[in-house]
């Protein structure tokens, strides 16, 4: 194979970056800002099941021999994004931003593959929503630099409400002492202004709704029944819980 993607199987977590399809028989690979605004089907992972993790394989004689050939090669697809200069400020002055993605190499270079891969590898932060998720229990950073999952099952969906935290200061604001216990979380949402506390533990399906703050080691959720001798690690430091 000249050129490999790496792939995952799409879950309900993957709202943004890109996955694949296909076109006249060849795998492209499809993002965000090439989306018309009325396609919500976008984000429908039944459908586009397969997502772009960025890690990507290039045989490097195989690419040199085609540039010799064609120099512009490969081909990569013009994607245009609106954003505005400021983007804490959804009123400053609108730019658009021209990019290309390596990965859409996969359209244009013949013998290209994908490769379904573990989740394991693949943790991407795009949102401050990732950022919760990676910086919570659920998540492991190796001696190496990998970020490996901990969760006690599949990683749970997080929705925070982007008025309150899409920034990263408006998050860190929200989350002072840190972030909760995610690693027994099915699915966790914040609703309005809410400030967390330092040791909070999210258990099932969590909704907190603001204003409001939540208090100190406080456990959200419907926890089942643990053994006397379990523990959960809260904060980095372990507390025994019966």
């Amino acid at each position: 194979m000249p050129f490999a993607l790496e792939a995952v199987r799409g879950t309900a977590s993957d709202r943004k970056g890109g996955h694949l399809a296909c076109h006249e028989g060849r795998l492209l690979l499809r993002e965000t800002a090439q989306v018309p605004d009325d396609d919500p089907s976008f984000t429908d992972v039944d459908r586009w099941r397969w997502y772009n993790t960025n890690n990507i394989w290039i045989d490097l004689q195989a690419l040199k021999d085609r540039q010799a050939a064609d120099p512009a090669a490969p081909d990569l697809p013009l994607i245009v994004n609106r954003k505005t200069v400021d983007p804490r400020d959804s009123e400053s002055t609108p730019v658009i931003q021209l990019e290309s993605a390596v990965g859409a190499a996969i359209g244009s270079i013949p013998g290209a593959r994908a490769l379904h891969v573990h989740r394991e590898r693949f943790a991407p932060v795009k949102t401050t929503d990732d950022l919760l998720l990676v910086r919570s229990d659920g998540y492991e950073l190796t001696s190496d630099g990998q970020m490996r999952p901990r969760f006690d099952g599949q990683e749970p969906v997080v929705t925070l409400d982007e008025d309150y935290y899409k920034m990263l200061p408006d998050f860190e604001r929200r989350f002072p002492a840190g972030v909760p216990s995610l690693r027994r979380c099915r699915r966790f949402e914040a609703a309005g202004d809410v400030t967390f506390g330092a040791g909070i533990v999210a258990v099932g399906k969590v909704r907190v709704t603001g204003p409001r703050r939540v208090p100190d080691g406080a456990v959200l959720g419907r926890p089942r029944k643990l053994s006397e001798t379990e523990n959960l690690t809260i904060g980095g430091r372990d507390r025994e819980a019966g």
